[in-house]
């Protein structure tokens, strides 16, 4: 039996109840599953192994690759410049960055971008996968290129590319990349293992990942969802690796514990403040989370509802019960999410993934049962 170490109240001995059956069931190798309310960490509980040999244990020092669930952490980075005015969701992409608005892309909005409804969910043509390696290359290849669909006429899931895109124009408006903004302006100051861009003197500490055996089900394909996932340069080769670790990829790479998510998420959960500080207004948040657009997405098989880059629990239903959640999840089954309702936000990280890109059974589960002993 695995020994499940932490922070466990007896209130929520169902939570630590369901997270040693999914070792127990073989659905586990090493995880994470941690709770914060209303800036106090409620629930932070971990076990099995960080790497493959069974050696390591999974401890609270463990970081994992995160993959997507990155993507509720660069919508909260853009947010926060929002809020000091270098950006604004209405105004076009192309207003801060003209090379962006060649090809038919003039008008894309920063609000549109970020809710993946900007028609670059991938390259058209394809690309070798080495290219995500060159910043300036994949930039420049996604500038000129022209939208997969008319921009703003539904959402299509941008895996990797908007990350890329959204990193840029950071850059352009703050004079830094996402990854020094996160470290010098939260990370560092609130002692949060949270990163985009992971320098080699944490590489001791980050789990052994274990892919999943199946590809995940995408639905019927199409040429949307071919570029998003399907072409051989889709994503960046050698995941894991040194080169990839050290990467800014805001889409995809970031790395981190699952308490670390948990306290970030308090700026979405607890009206702007994390640890007794404020970092978003109000007003702002209000415009990082309403629904920007719901209906089928185009890469994903799912009804979707997309705020400013966190995905509200409106269209599909994994973040808890209630429907001003949401956050974000990434593949293989790592997730966070904020619930403003309850003051609430969670993190979970895993290093045995599994082909669902959202709507893990895992975390849903840990979440379900969560909110059952509050």
């Amino acid at each position: 039996m695995t020994e499940i170490s932490g922070i466990c109240p007896p209130q929520f001995a169902a939570v630590k109840d369901a997270f040693a059956a999914n070792f127990a069931n073989g659905l586990e190798r090493g995880a994470r599953f941690t709770a914060v309310i209303a800036g106090q960490t409620v629930l932070d509980i971990w076990g099995g192994n960080a790497d493959r040999e069974g050696a390591v244990p999974f401890s609270d020092q463990t970081l994992t690759p995160i993959f997507s669930t990155g993507k509720a952490v660069m919508a909260t980075l853009i947010a926060r410049l929002v809020d000091t005015g270098k950006l604004d969701y209405e105004t076009a992409v192309a207003h801060y960055w003209p090379e962006f608005g060649q090809n038919g892309k003039s008008r894309i909005t920063v609000g549109q971008l970020i809710s993946h409804q900007g028609g670059l969910p991938g390259f058209s043509p394809p690309q070798d996968p080495s290219i995500w390696f060159d910043v300036d290359a994949t930039l420049k290849a996604l500038c000129a290129q022209a939208p997969l669909w008319t921009p703003g006429e539904g959402s299509g899931y941008h895996p990797i590319a908007g990350g890329y895109l959204l990193n840029e124009l950071h850059r352009r408006v703050d004079g830094r990349t996402m990854g020094t903004a996160l470290r010098e302006d939260i990370a560092e100051r609130f002692g949060l293992d949270l990163m985009i861009g992971t320098p080699d003197a944490y590489a001791s500490r980050i789990s052994v990942m274990q892919k999943p055996t199946s590809a995940p089900d995408l639905g019927t394909l199409d040429a949307i969802k071919q570029a998003a996932f399907l072409d051989k340069g889709s994503a960046p080769a050698g995941k894991g690796s040194a080169d990839w670790r050290r990467m800014e990829i805001p889409s995809a790479n970031a790395h981190a514990t699952a308490l670390a998510l948990a306290d970030f998420m308090q700026i979405i959960a607890n009206g702007g403040q994390l640890k007794g500080q404020k970092l978003l207004s109000v007003n702002t948040l209000g415009q990082a989370t309403r629904e920007r657009v719901y209906g089928q997405d185009r890469v994903l098989p799912f009804k979707l509802a997309w705020a400013a880059g966190f995905l509200r629990n409106t269209g599909i239903r994994i973040y808890g019960p209630n429907e001003r959640a949401l956050g974000h999840s990434g593949w293989g089954g790592s997730c966070t999410l904020a619930d403003p309702e309850r003051k609430l936000s969670i993190g979970y990280v895993m290093n045995k993934q599994s082909a669902y890109l959202i709507g893990d059974p895992r975390p849903v589960g840990l979440i379900n049962a969560l909110y059952g002993c509050l």
